[in-house]
């Protein structure tokens, strides 16, 4: 598999939605440019916060789309565009309702997902989906709440840490996803959270 080049987390910008369950994968990247110390900067003409540095000795573009989620696709898509990176480089992080907090996942490619920053991102790559993403898990308030939770409420102290501690990656584990080295990736990263036995049986 092709190793990753750009590496994007999505989320709604502004005060209003930070904690906010769907913002759990901007704030993924914001903790990975904190780690290697890569400055984010306001990019208007990639819609989003961009940075690029070394990470364990590979050259990576770390992006935080400025639009809203179900626009995100606009700003990866740019980026991607410009730098002339194919949807296999890239890795898109982002919440994951479907898994319960403490469960983070790998997915390579698959079908078209029923998120919407995710269905943007594809259009915005030319309706390609074969780009990798985190699944960063939210828990399911239910379908009637889905809305308020995902947006309308901030995720509690204890929730947060859950979140980074399942999401948190060892430079071992890193590495292999930088190198686009998937069975092990997923082989360290799955064998983690409440619910390792049968990680491998996702869905969309």
């Amino acid at each position: 598999m092709a190793a990753i080049r750009l590496i994007a987390g999505l989320g709604n910008p502004g005060p209003r939605y930070r904690d906010t369950p769907h913002n759990v994968g901007a704030q993924w990247v914001r903790d990975v440019a904190g780690r290697f110390g890569v400055a984010l900067a306001e990019r208007a003409r990639f819609k989003g916060l961009v940075g690029r540095g070394d990470l364990l000795g590979r050259d990576v573009l770390l992006l935080v789309p400025s639009t809203y989620m179900n626009l995100s696709g606009e700003s990866v898509g740019a980026l991607a565009h410009f730098y002339r990176v194919e949807p296999p480089e890239i890795l898109v992080a982002h919440d994951e309702v479907d898994f319960p907090l403490g469960v983070t996942r790998l997915k390579v490619g698959g079908r078209r997902a029923t998120h919407n920053g995710i269905a943007s991102v594809a259009a915005g790559l030319g309706s390609r989906s074969d780009f990798v993403r985190l699944r960063i898990g939210v828990g399911h308030p239910g379908r009637s709440r889905m809305v308020g939770f995902l947006t309308g409420s901030r995720l509690p102290a204890a929730s947060r840490a859950l979140v980074r501690e399942s999401g948190a990656m060892d430079d071992a584990l890193l590495g292999l996803v930088l190198d686009g080295e998937w069975q092990a990736a997923m082989n360290r990263l799955h064998a983690r959270g409440p619910d390792a036995e049968g990680a491998e049986g996702e869905r969309d």
